[in-house]
């Protein structure tokens, strides 16, 4: 699950207990995962053997979004391939032990024009490592709940035939890419490879521990509700002292219960944690919270829902290329939603304009 939905979980979680937004958040169509697309008037045949001179797309799903299988999905997703004159797509499962790096590099080894991440953040995030640099496009059938980088880059999360013209036929639009560096508590840094990539937001502290505390049944019957219960659950848990050093200023102390690290700001409901976050800006947005009892947190939720930078104490903003966040103590810590488990720091760094992602042309920049 997003890293956005995490944190309005957290939030929203304060105002429901104050009685409040519950219906601005949570009222939201069912995602398309959960529809079945029409069926076409008149289904093409499937190119067999194409010509060498046809496009191809590689589609690397996570099985795990879809109750009924992925048969109906692929079916769909072969169908806009053959109406588009694409060769049959490469079609590639994740596993819980390797959630799409390897299935990524199959793809860019086969020489596809397109790989298509299909599934929540946590995949769009792992496909996305694997491509970054590589100057191979990314295309988004976002199957999660959040669906986070779709919705900051415009693209549609609604249905599969739609998502796919997009992925084949849209504009290229180059986005940056967060990379981070985590060290567990022993001092050592994680025995994962030495950095990882974050499309949306990455953090320290209440979001992670929310992430960490929804069970994947519970997310999986009711969605976004497993993360408010969490959040209400974490809410009064106690501040952690953090160091932060920002570039080249002076490091300052905070004593706060999250910290998150943006490549975009827009969470679900239409909620805007960081208002000058762009995707492709070439900067990492950082906003500390440090809330005290619920009606701090109301306060939080009052400030992100009005979409103002500044207007609360308790609320920081911070723009960096570099970042090294330290904590007194062992903290958990997310990528895109991951848990990554505890860590006393995260060093962070900016890739600028390194992932290309295709995007509808009304969402492709200059």
């Amino acid at each position: 699950m997003s890293p956005d939905a995490v944190l309005v979980a957290g939030i929203v979680a304060a105002v429901l207990l104050l009685g409040g937004l519950f219906v601005f958040v949570v009222a939201r169509g069912r995602p398309w995962a959960d529809r079945v697309a029409p069926e076409p008037d008149v289904e093409p045949e499937p190119f067999a053997d194409p010509p060498q001179n046809r496009p191809r797309a590689a589609v690397v799903a996570n099985p795990t979004k879809f109750e009924d299988g992925t048969a109906e999905v692929r079916r769909q997703v072969e169908v806009a391939c053959a109406e588009a004159g694409w060769a049959t797509p490469l079609w590639l499962e994740t596993t819980a032990e390797d959630p799409g790096v390897s299935q990524t590099r199959q793809a860019l080894e086969a020489g596809v024009d397109v790989v298509v991440a299909c599934g929540g953040d946590g995949t769009v995030r792992t496909v996305g490592e694997a491509l970054a640099g590589s100057g191979t496009p990314m295309g988004l059938l976002p199957t999660g709940t959040g669906n986070l980088l779709a919705r900051n880059l415009d693209t549609d999360v609604t249905d599969v035939p739609t998502s796919m013209r997009i992925a084949l036929t849209g504009r290229d639009r180059p986005v940056d890419v967060g990379w981070v560096t985590a060290v567990e508590p022993s001092g050592e840094e994680k025995q994962r490879p030495e950095e990882q990539a974050f499309l949306v937001m990455a953090g320290m502290g209440f979001d992670a521990a929310i992430m960490a505390n929804a069970p994947e049944a519970l997310k999986a019957r009711v969605g976004p509700v497993a993360y408010m219960i969490s959040g209400a659950r974490q809410l009064r848990g106690k501040q952690a002292r953090v160091r932060l050093e920002v570039d080249d200023a002076e490091p300052v102390n905070r004593r706060v219960r999250t910290v998150v690290v943006g490549n975009c700001g827009k969470l679900l409901g239409g909620l805007v944690l960081m208002p000058d976050a762009e995707v492709d800006d070439g900067w990492l947005d950082v906003v500390t919270i440090s809330p005290r009892g619920i009606a701090g947190w109301a306060a939080v939720a009052v400030r992100v829902i009005s979409r103002r930078r500044r207007g609360h104490r308790r609320v920081e903003h911070w723009r960096a290329k570099e970042l090294v966040i330290r904590s007194e103590g062992p903290q958990p810590a997310q990528l895109d939603g991951d848990a990554i488990g505890d860590a006393v720091e995260l060093r962070m760094r900016v890739d600028p304009g390194a992932l290309l992602v295709r995007v509808p042309a009304s969402a492709a920049r200059a």
